[in-house]
């Protein structure tokens, strides 16, 4: 297995075990303060947002990060949004074939981003229903820190 199949079968796996019983509008501002705590930590010029469907439940911009990250967020936000996975995966699917989300999907790339860093948040029996991103790391550590954060939110 190359390393760009075991990363994508890395991240599969992470989306089938992330899935919240619930998420409500308590459960973003737990989640949303706990990335923010992970951020601020560790002095991480990061922007975290967290909608479920198209309302905006937690945003937060710390220290570092600028008016770009919000832009990075929705271009994200839409991917996943999109195609029920995150951001990240659909990237490293997508470069894994040598495509592009444009050519491939018809999309304008100044409004959809394969970055990492925005997560979709499946609830069980209902799918997804919302995403958390974090913008302003290299992607794959935008992607990491929603994991470490979900991970922690799910095992309390």
């Amino acid at each position: 297995m190359s390393d760009s199949e075991d990363l994508i079968t890395r991240l599969e796996a992470q989306e089938q075990r992330l899935v919240f019983p619930r998420f409500e509008h308590a459960d973003a501002w737990h989640l949303g303060s706990l990335l923010v705590d992970l951020a601020t930590a560790r002095d991480l010029p990061v922007a975290v947002d967290i909608r479920r469907g198209p309302q905006q439940l937690f945003h937060a911009a710390l220290p570092g990060s600028t008016a770009d990250n919000d832009h990075w967020i929705a271009r994200k936000v839409r991917v996943v949004e999109r195609f029920a996975a995150s951001s990240y995966l659909v990237g490293r699917r997508l470069a894994a074939k040598g495509d592009a989300l444009d050519a491939k999907y018809g999309v304008d790339p100044a409004d959809y981003a394969t970055h990492g860093g925005a997560f979709p948040v499946r609830v069980e029996g209902a799918g997804v229903i919302g995403v958390v991103t974090v913008s302003g790391l290299p992607q794959a550590d935008d992607h990491a820190l929603v994991v470490e954060a979900i991970e922690s939110f799910l095992s309390e």
